[in-house]
């Protein structure tokens, strides 16, 4: 009867015992991985909006906004870039031609919290460019001037950062890279300088148009009267 007894017991504590520990699993919240990678979006409505595509399978539209963000980030914490232009500011100086569509670009480097060694990046960079109509985001990148480091199909590296590295793993993340952004303020890019070719043609000899035909009139009157007063002389002899 004891031995009966204290099986049932054990039993009973045993199931206890699996009780709690299936409850408390069930109760613990799921761990997100988080990742040290390149960010693509597109501002919708004056907010940042995660690309469903990959910048090579995106085609953006003329008058939108492609932006790219590098930082630490799981499931549940985007890192958007941390400014908001807008497309008249961007793209002010850059003229509509036929048969292409302009799009603006914001590349936000991130935080020194957000590199691997805690060095910070290149300076944000926005600016504005004029590519075909048919133009992949991909495509807006190279126009503006950006060198990439292609892994996979994956952004790795914009215009050098970070020189090494592909979407890795980041466990666990320290406190500043999961501190709040701050947001800031990018210049709008500046009107483009007239190139020194054509400054130099207009102004290289110091000599105005207006001067040259002047100098042609008088020339042409030296030489007529030159040439009446031979026509006078000869007739006088």
């Amino acid at each position: 009867m004891k031995s009966t007894r204290h099986a049932r017991l054990l039993r009973a504590a045993v199931i206890l015992i699996l009780v709690t520990a299936a409850g408390a699993f069930v109760a613990a919240p799921a761990l997100a991985a988080a990742y040290r990678y390149w960010g693509f979006f597109h501002l919708d409505k004056g907010a940042w909006a995660f690309a469903q595509k990959g910048p090579a399978q995106t085609i953006p539209a003329d008058g939108t906004i492609d932006g790219w963000r590098f930082a630490v980030a799981d499931e549940a914490s985007v890192r958007n870039p941390r400014a908001l232009p807008t497309f008249a500011a961007l793209c002010a100086n850059t003229a509509a031609k036929a048969g292409s569509k302009r799009v603006g670009l914001l590349i936000d480097f991130g935080r020194p919290a957000d590199s691997s060694d805690g060095t910070a990046g290149p300076a944000p960079k926005a600016t504005c460019v004029a590519v075909p109509e048919k133009a992949t985001s991909s495509d807006v990148l190279v126009a503006a001037g950006a060198t990439l480091r292609i892994d996979k199909a994956l952004t790795c590296g914009i215009n050098g950062w970070p020189k090494i590295g592909c979407g890795d793993p980041v466990a666990p993340v320290p406190a500043a890279a999961s501190s709040p952004d701050t947001a800031i303020t990018i210049a709008a890019p500046a009107a483009k300088a007239a190139s020194p070719a054509a400054q130099s043609t207009d102004e290289g000899s110091n000599i105005k148009p207006g001067l040259i035909l002047g100098g042609v009139v008088a020339l042409v009157g030296v030489l007529g009267f030159a040439a009446w007063r031979r026509g006078r002389d000869a007739t006088d002899d």
